[in-house]
């Protein structure tokens, strides 16, 4: 079994419009590299030229913001749900 990874609507068009992707088991940073390797383009979208998670993206594993988890080093297994989120800001 896999990891799957929710896919938000405005990046869907990178991976020809699928809204769920598996991955391999590991960590979230791994399942980023992944994603890049599958899906040229979408790591930019998601992480800094310091490969930080970028501020506006949220990603969030089994509904836990990795931000409060080991970030990217938090580890994923068979089963667990990734969501990746953009925030949305409004006025």
């Amino acid at each position: 079994m896999a990891v799957k990874i929710r896919i938000p609507t405005p990046l869907r068009k990178l991976t020809q419009e699928q809204e769920l992707v598996e991955v391999a088991p590991g960590t979230i940073g791994s399942a980023l590299e992944e994603l890049q390797g599958r899906f040229p383009g979408i790591r930019e979208r998601l992480v800094d030229d310091s490969g930080q998670v970028r501020r506006f993206v949220n990603i969030y594993v089994n509904e836990e913001d990795i931000r409060f988890l080991q970030n990217q080093e938090t580890p994923i297994k068979a089963g667990d749900e990734v969501s990746i989120i953009p925030a949305i800001a409004g006025g």
